[in-house]
This record gives C-alpha cells, sequence and structure tokens, in this order.
C-alpha cells in the first residue's frame, strides 16, 4: 500500500517529496526510484499526472535542487539560486488568475488555477509558500539516524523531532538514564 511505502510529514507537499529520498535509517532507500513509485506518490497527495509532461530526470533533478533549499534553509543560509529559478520556471507554468477571499475575517490575494495543477507545479507552489512565509522555518530532524525535513511553526521555534514519539522517544530515553545532557 502507498501509504507504508512513503512517509509522510504532512508539514508541507515540497518536504515531503524531498523526503522521499530520504528516511529514519542511515541508508534510506529511495522512494521514488521509477514513474511508477512516483505515480503512487503523486495519488497519495491528490496530485495531478495528466498535466504533467516531465520525465522522471526533470522530476528527480527538482527533488534535488529542493533538497538543496531544504539544507540551506535548515542551516539558516539563503536558497540557492538555480533553485529559485527551477522554482519561477514551474510557477510560470501555472495558468489562473489572482482572487480576493475572506479567510477569518481577513482578506486575503490568492491564486486560482483554470485548471488543477499538475504535479511539479503543485510541489514547486508549496515550496514557495514556504519560502513566503516569514514564520516557517524548516529543519532537520535530530534523530540518530534520522534524516527527515519538517517545518517548525511552534511559537519557540524550538521543534527538534519530525515525529517526537518516534525519533525524539530514545533521546528522552537515554536523558531520563543519564546517559545524555
Amino acid at each position: 500500500m502507498a501509504l507504508d511505502e512513503f512517509t509522510l510529514l504532512g508539514d508541507a507537499l515540497w518536504l515531503d517529496f524531498v523526503n522521499s529520498a530520504r528516511g529514519r535509517t542511515l541508508s534510506p532507500p529511495d522512494r521514488l526510484p521509477d514513474v511508477s513509485a512516483y505515480a503512487r506518490w503523486c495519488a497519495l497527495h491528490h496530485l495531478d499526472l495528466a498535466g504533467d509532461r516531465t520525465s522522471m530526470d526533470d522530476v528527480l533533478t527538482l527533488r534535488a535542487r529542493l533538497t538543496g533549499l531544504a539544507e540551506a534553509l535548515h542551516e539558516g543560509r539563503q536558497p540557492p539560486t538555480g533553485t529559485i529559478a527551477a522554482l519561477n520556471e514551474q510557477l510560470a507554468r501555472s495558468v489562473g488568475s489572482h482572487q480576493l477571499t475572506r479567510v477569518c475575517g481577513e482578506w486575503r490575494l490568492r491564486f486560482a488555477p483554470v485548471r488543477p495543477l499538475a504535479a511539479l507545479e503543485a510541489i514547486a507552489r508549496s515550496a514557495a509558500a514556504t519560502l513566503a512565509e516569514a514564520g516557517t522555518a524548516v529543519r532537520r530532524c535530530a534523530g540518530e539516524t534520522c534524516s527527515l525535513f519538517f517545518t517548525d511553526e511552534s511559537p519557540t521555534g524550538s521543534r527538534r523531532w519530525c515525529v517526537a514519539a518516534l525519533c525524539g522517544r530514545d533521546a528522552r530515553i537515554e536523558r531520563r538514564r543519564g546517559l545524555l545532557r
């Protein structure tokens, strides 16, 4: 089943995409080795592949660029220029218009696409939204063997683990035993 096949944290679509090449072990397998795996991943996220005419090489190239973006944001560096250009290239493919909508009593400007976004367009939009949101930080899990990325929107900005019950559990147990400081 696809849900067991992929690690989905639900923080941001683009980070779930990046995390398809990462995991909670020292040498995680690539979860998108071919077109059929990519199709299963997209189906799990309800992404449109019908309008997506990109090759698997393009998919993996964008994932590598977004991995570089996640690394840069985690380390507090500026996003790589090539990544911004790749995001803008995907965003330029979206056809639609801007609309004013009322959300929680406030007016917001949002983009309304004419057609469903293709998978890579949706992934690019997710990454762009993370970059544009000032209060969102991207972190790499502090778990000893985990390499997954997640967004930290906690009030103190101190979230350390992708899933505290999994990756944080061992650290808490060792701390209680006096093995960690």
